[in-house]
């Protein structure tokens, strides 16, 4: 008989990163069995067996030993992971350990330094200390971001951005104030490229893509950066299918396709890509009707979404790309496959306020970048707000290290921390 718990799981699948889920079961073990419960208040107002008369802010022995027994798991964790990339070097990755642990793990560009990372992190927000909240999805997710930026800081020749929720907010544009804008500068005057991976699809309009970044743009001229500088900017819209350059003049220059991609990376046809559109359409049409939502549905020349006249929720829209998801691969053919790896990919997601269908997805607009500024996978860090299986950025990892952060104030948080690495290595080496 099903448990309910198993019903849950996979009721839940697409709302789960398995790595995370397999470290924090890790982490829950000391815990459990080695958090200690705060002293009861006596009715003097004191406490009992409080050691720590002078109530300084000093760790106590106690939160020192679970910060190392969390500091060890970190450690045994990378052990794993640098087993992991040992067989995949040599094309048998399904032998390790951690490939049995967590099935649906993927590929490590880089080793990650995680107990380092957690120490940073512990020693800021306490990890360590608290007594009633067991480390977190959030508190793992940030762990792992810290380990990334420290392990790529020193190779790092190419950085992509998602857009809406990482460099701004949700279907807003990038503001003249924004607190991003001298970090991104940071990063084109270290030559490292920056490029924005983002869903929205204008065409060839580079006109649209400006208005959206205009206060970046605007920052660009402030700072006075070299035509070589801002050269190393670029715009792709719609997932891969229209790449801009930043000229001297800090506007937008539109980039066909023959000037910057193999035909091996985007080999379909237009009468294909239509097919294929006509199919999401129809189902995202169904999504309407049977779950009776007042939307309407758009069509692109390389998309096609549904917009909602009213908000729904989050699991109305996760309903509507994963519904789209399945239709599209059984259309293709391979209904137990992944959206990147069918004959003309694409990327079913979950916009936040929409759901749209794209043709292509961004594994395939980093790799174009890649390709374009030759840049390797362990030298190439996406950052994204998307990476669950609703998401537009989750693909990016078959490509690329990553960054998962939840608006752009962990996107400053991340870029911070990654200029301090950069500036330690600037002084080691002058």
């Amino acid at each position: 008989m099903t448990s309910q718990y198993r019903v849950n799981y996979h009721l839940r699948a697409h709302k789960r990163d398995n790595l995370i889920e397999f470290i924090k079961g890790m982490l829950l073990t000391p815990f459990v069995l080695h958090s200690q419960q705060a002293p009861a208040q006596l009715p003097d107002g004191t406490r009992e067996n409080n050691n720590n008369a002078d109530n300084d802010s000093r760790s106590s022995p106690e939160e020192e030993a679970n910060a190392e027994r969390y500091a060890g798991i970190f450690s045994n964790i990378e052990s794993l992971i640098d087993e992991h990339r040992e067989l995949t070097q040599h094309n048998i990755p399904s032998y390790s350990r951690l490939a049995r642990l967590v099935p649906s793990i993927g590929t490590f560009f880089t080793a990650l330094p995680l107990e380092q990372a957690f120490r940073h992190i512990n020693e800021r927000n306490k990890i360590s200390a608290r007594k009633y909240v067991p480390p977190s999805f959030n508190d793992i997710r940030r762990i792992l971001n810290i380990a990334q930026v420290m392990a790529i800081a020193e190779e790092l020749q190419l950085v992509t951005f998602d857009g809406d929720m990482t460099l701004y907010a949700d279907g807003q544009n990038f503001e003249p104030d924004s607190n991003l804008t001298g970090l991104l500068i940071g990063l084109l005057q270290r030559r490292i490229s920056v490029a924005i991976v983002t869903a929205a699809g204008y065409g060839a309009d580079a006109a649209r893509y400006e208005q959206r970044l205009a206060g970046l743009l605007r920052g660009f001229a402030a700072a006075g950066l070299s035509a070589a500088e801002v050269g190393r900017f670029y715009v792709l819209g719609g997932e891969c299918n229209f790449l801009f350059r930043c000229r001297a003049d800090y506007r937008l220059e539109f980039l066909d396709d023959s000037q910057y991609t193999s035909s091996a990376l985007r080999s379909w046809t237009d009468a294909q890509v239509q097919q294929l559109l006509d199919v999401a359409e129809a189902e995202l049409t169904d999504c309407v009707q049977r779950m009776g939502v007042r939307a309407r549905i758009l069509r692109k020349p390389r998309a096609v979404g549904l917009v909602p006249s009213d908000s729904l929720t989050r699991e109305q829209l996760d309903e509507c790309a994963l519904s789209s998801q399945i239709a599209l691969l059984k259309f293709q053919g391979s209904p137990k496959s992944q959206p990147c790896d069918v004959p003309i990919p694409f990327c079913a997601f979950n916009g936040g306020g929409d759901c749209w269908v794209d043709i292509g997805n961004k594994l395939i607009g980093v790799r174009i970048l890649q390709e374009l500024v030759a840049s390797p996978p362990a030298a190439t860090l996406h950052v994204g707000d998307q990476f669950l299986s609703t998401g537009n950025d989750i693909s990016t990892r078959a490509a690329c290290c990553t960054c998962w952060i939840v608006n752009p104030d962990e996107t400053r948080d991340m870029l911070t921390e990654l200029e301090a690495i950069l500036d330690q290595k600037q002084e080691h080496s002058g």
